[in-house]
């Protein structure tokens, strides 16, 4: 064979070797496009080839990328998954207690206030009681008047006495006068006692104390020594605490959960370990649609009186059990508008489901819709999961959704 064959027999095999060479590295190369490498313990790291994590030196986990092609799956190594906690679990019906935990505010029972006013108008010579907050007996002084109308009305009663006692009921009637008049000085706020004890003085004085007809702490006191008060304006206010009212506040979307003959169980949070149980009162028939939150009263005992108005307590709503899908609390991410879990489709794939909440009690929520018996939900791990997805993806894969899990 000549030189010139041997030459070209062999620039016809260095082509073929070069283009056999071209492929597989092309091959290659599609094949390495459709894999990067991260690390288990830190999934911010994304390499184009295989090595050691530059954070933690841990050796680079391979992920394809086309097997995550649906936009709301996930797929994670062994390694994440085991360093996760990432648990799994079929739902399946079960008992859950419908019971709603409310925030509230301890308040007076506006049932059990009362308001001690002048039945005369006149001038306050003396206060008994100055304070807020001192508590009244009922029966106890509690202020004396100079009024220039009772001590004619006094005047009078007297009067009709002393002419009865001279003249008889021989002309007169003095009976009828006497009655009269006595009943002006009941109406004018003086008692039996008073009025049998100015029938047997000489001379009356021109004060009159008048006395409280309820027991209770001073709520408000807006007058003072000196002052002149109208007929029927109040001198004080007085609150009964032996009840009170548990003001909780309940958002419109759980009253359809609401029983009103439910009963409730309250714990005050400056008083760990005591529990008091009353029950639904009043269920205010007004939404505020700023807040959209309506108010619910509970009345508890307060017979030791430890408890206070303006104390921040807790209530338990407690309805009966019922049979329902429900998931542990950390299985269901919720953003104020929408809830999501995680479902597993294969093993190491995830993926993510919109679904809706029913009540929560005990740790576990009620799901109403969005999955069925059976299904294999993230119970453990769900937040790694989202923020897995976020870093991988960009966005939240709640975006997108409105508030019924359906996509926009």
């Amino acid at each position: 064979m000549s030189n010139k064959h041997i030459l070209l027999i062999t620039a016809v095999l260095s082509i073929m070797l070069f283009a056999a060479c071209k492929g597989k590295r092309e091959n290659q190369a599609k094949a390495d496009a459709d894999v990067y490498y991260t690390c288990s313990m830190d999934p911010q790291v994304v390499e184009a080839k295989p090595g050691k994590c530059p954070i933690c030196h841990m050796e680079l986990t391979a992920v394809h990328k086309s097997s995550q092609q649906n936009d709301n799956e996930l797929q994670l190594s062994p390694e994440q998954i085991k360093l996760g906690n990432i648990h799994v679990d079929t739902i399946k019906n079960g008992n859950i207690n419908n019971n709603m935990l409310l925030t509230a505010t301890l308040g007076i029972d506006q049932q059990k206030v009362n308001a001690v006013s002048a039945k005369v108008a006149g001038r306050i010579e003396r206060l008994y009681f100055k304070n807020v907050g001192d508590y009244i007996n009922k029966g106890a002084k509690l202020f004396d008047l100079y009024s220039e109308a009772l001590n004619n009305a006094k005047q009078e009663y007297k009067l009709a006495l002393q002419k009865q006692k001279v003249l008889g009921n021989t002309v007169i009637d003095y009976n009828q006068l006497i009655e009269s008049a006595k009943n002006k000085l009941l109406l004018w706020g003086m008692s039996e006692a008073q009025i049998k004890l100015l029938a047997g003085e000489e001379n009356s004085s021109s004060i009159t104390s008048f006395y409280s007809n309820a027991s209770g702490f001073i709520t408000s006191l807006d007058i003072k020594e000196g002052d002149y008060v109208a007929e029927g304006q109040t001198i004080v206010q007085l609150a009964d605490l032996t009840n009170l009212w548990a003001e909780a506040q309940v958002y419109t979307s759980q009253l359809s959960q609401l029983r009103h003959d439910a009963k409730a169980s309250v714990q005050v949070s400056d008083m760990p370990g005591k529990q008091y149980e009353g029950s639904i009162e009043f269920v205010n028939p007004e939404i505020n649609p700023a807040t959209r939150i309506n108010l619910i009263r509970i009345n508890i005992p307060n017979s030791d009186g430890l408890l206070k108005p303006g104390m921040p307590a807790y209530v338990t709503i407690k309805n009966d059990e019922r049979k329902t899908l429900s998931l542990p609390a950390e299985a269901v991410l919720r953003d104020g508008k929408m809830a999501m879990i995680w479902l597993q489709t294969a093993p190491n794939k995830f993926v993510s489901k919109m679904v809706e909440t029913g009540v929560e009690g005990d740790g576990f929520i009620e799901i109403t819709a969005g999955i069925n018996e059976g299904d294999a939900v993230v119970t453990s791990g769900a937040y790694l999961l989202q923020s897995e997805y976020i870093f991988r993806k960009g966005s939240s894969p709640m975006a997108g959704h409105d508030m019924d899990g359906m996509k926009m």
